[in-house]
């Protein structure tokens, strides 16, 4: 119970500094209020006739889980059964090792400290009110005791502590779910990496496994390749040209215009009879 006392007080030094509580006589300076926190006969604890008790909306059957970077409620409700109305000033507490659990230190060792809320609200005489304490946590999934503490003010601006919840709680990490943004993003991430890995190992050896084919050819052979062989040549179209491996193909009959041709060179020339190169014999 020390352990918790320390973490309230702690707590409470440094969230109620300043705080105007709202019943008769206001704590109004710092000092007033460091030594209501340092002498015992003015910090009192559960001497006040005040019910609160703690529950958790979000828990489970089997328990209450704390989710990892989520945040955890507790909902309190405080019964004022003084004849004059309190004040609840502060919330807080803190996450220690289990009590009595094998292996666990004696006495209990606070792993983590809760952030404290500060309400500063009036509870008139006998009613009831609830307030709501959240908080959040990123620690290793384990068992915990959690230690929940409130701390109240008077008419007569004594401040009294009281536990309002001691327990334990499993510490749990939130679920994966496949629609997060993160994991999308770790995803698309993997898929360009592998997929770049992949075309680096396509380009430096897969290629050299299949070389392609060489481009090129004689003309007839490009000619070819170039209609895919499926259109028909008229014959009366082709005329012969000498030096190429095919015919070559005109729009007409002819491959060219003779109307500016002069005559005499249209006019092909005889074939000259030339004689054999042996001598003829003469007549004897």
């Amino acid at each position: 119970m020390l352990g918790f006392r320390l973490v309230v007080l702690a707590s409470a030094a440094w969230q109620i500094i300043g705080a105007t509580a709202q019943i008769q006589e206001p704590i109004s300076t710092e000092a007033e209020l460091d030594d209501q926190l340092d002498d015992p006969s003015k910090m009192q604890s559960a001497a006040i006739n005040v019910a609160i008790s703690a529950s958790f909306p979000g828990s489970e059957v089997f328990g209450i889980k704390v989710v990892n970077g989520r945040p955890t409620e507790a909902l309190l409700d405080v019964v004022n059964n003084e004849p004059e109305a309190i004040s609840l000033l502060v919330v807080g507490g803190s996450l220690t090792t289990p009590l009595g659990k094998a292996g666990s230190p004696d006495p209990p060792v606070i792993v983590h400290n809760l952030t404290g809320s500060r309400f500063n609200t009036q509870v008139p005489a006998g009613e009831k009110q609830s307030f709501t304490y959240t908080f959040q946590t990123d620690l290793q999934p384990q068992d915990l005791q959690l230690n929940l503490g409130v701390m109240l003010q008077n008419s007569k601006n004594t401040i009294f502590q009281q536990s309002v919840y001691n327990g334990t709680v499993t510490v749990v990490d939130a679920p994966i779910s496949f629609f997060e943004p993160q994991v999308i993003f770790l995803y698309l991430t993997l898929a360009a990496a592998f997929g770049g890995i992949c075309f680096f190992i396509y380009q430096t050896w897969i290629t050299r496994l299949f070389p392609q084919k060489r481009r090129g050819g004689k003309g007839g052979e490009r000619a070819k390749r170039s209609t895919g062989g499926t259109k028909p040549v008229d014959p009366a179209a082709q005329t012969a040209v000498i030096g190429a491996d095919g015919p070559a193909v005109t729009s007409g009959s002819k491959a060219y215009d003779e109307s500016w041709i002069p005559a005499e060179h249209l006019k092909r020339p005889e074939a000259r009879r030339v004689g054999s190169g042996r001598p003829k014999s003469r007549a004897a």
